[in-house]
């Protein structure tokens, strides 16, 4: 018998979780793994109760990567051998901590399937040149949930450098076209001077909080919280219908809600107006 049900909508959604969220960043190589298994179950659930929901997901390097990049400048270039060096040892922290997380999601059944940056990417000037995008487009129309996260890739004018989440979600987002992007970390979204959440940024107010904006606590080497509203601006401006929330994802229930409740309003949105 042919069915008649109705086709299930499809929504793309990227979900990037912070290296502060998943990982204490004041110590090297500890990973959160109670935060990770919330996380995972809720994506889990968000999964079951919408059928059309697709997933980029992504992940910040935390401790492990940004640890071992900070004593090795590999953000700004790799050239030396003791960068190269470098360069091949941030690799392999940022590896240890994704083979966590997936193993991590695969235990809530999230099909998590990891494209590794530093084998899949190219840079020039720090900026994301190239991204194997095939094996991601299959791995969405199959039901799996391709995972990126903060890694080394080779760079055509700096030889080495290093792709933040955020970099990957910029170049993939006006490819793929995702409904949203959400951004969870530890804080409850961008904060003013008096610690209150900003509860939207648009290119227009852009100038008025871009004062706000401090370095993140712990060490990164991507530019913490300014670097990432900066990027997340010139993406919806680019993308004008995409809507972009940072929020905390240590409050139970965030990310499941933020997933499945139109009306969820926690956290700082970035739209275009």
């Amino acid at each position: 018998m042919v069915s008649t049900s109705p086709p299930v909508s499809e929504t793309l959604i990227f979900i990037k979780l912070g290296g502060s969220l998943i990982t204490d960043k004041r110590r090297a190589y500890v990973a959160r793994r109670g935060a990770l298994r919330l996380l995972a179950e809720e994506l889990r659930d968000a999964l079951d109760a919408a059928p059309g929901l697709r997933v980029v997901l992504g992940h910040g390097s935390g401790s492990f990567g940004h640890w071992e990049a900070s004593q090795y400048g590999t953000r700004k270039g790799v050239q030396t051998p003791e960068q190269w060096e470098g360069f091949a040892r941030v690799s392999a922290a940022a590896a240890r901590l994704n083979r966590i997380v997936t193993d991590a999601f695969l235990d809530f059944d999230v099909p998590v399937i990891s494209f590794q940056p530093s084998a899949s990417a190219l840079a020039t000037s720090g900026h994301p040149a190239t991204l194997a995008l095939e094996p991601i487009r299959r791995a969405l129309a199959s039901g799996l949930v391709p995972l990126v996260f903060g890694d080394v890739a080779f760079d055509r004018v700096w030889g080495g450098t290093i792709l933040s989440t955020e970099d990957l979600f910029a170049y993939l987002a006006p490819i793929l076209h995702p409904q949203a992007i959400l951004l969870l970390g530890n804080a409850p979204g961008v904060l003013d001077d008096q610690h209150q959440v900003i509860p939207a940024i648009t290119p227009e107010n852009y100038a008025g909080v871009e004062p706000y904006l401090r370095g993140a606590a712990g060490v990164d080497v991507t530019g913490g919280m300014a670097d990432k509203v900066e990027q997340m601006i010139q993406l919806v401006k680019t993308i004008p219908d995409l809507k972009v929330r940072i929020l905390t994802g240590r409050e139970s229930g965030n990310l499941r809600n933020a997933l499945l409740d139109p009306a969820f309003a926690q956290g700082t949105l970035i739209l275009n107006g």
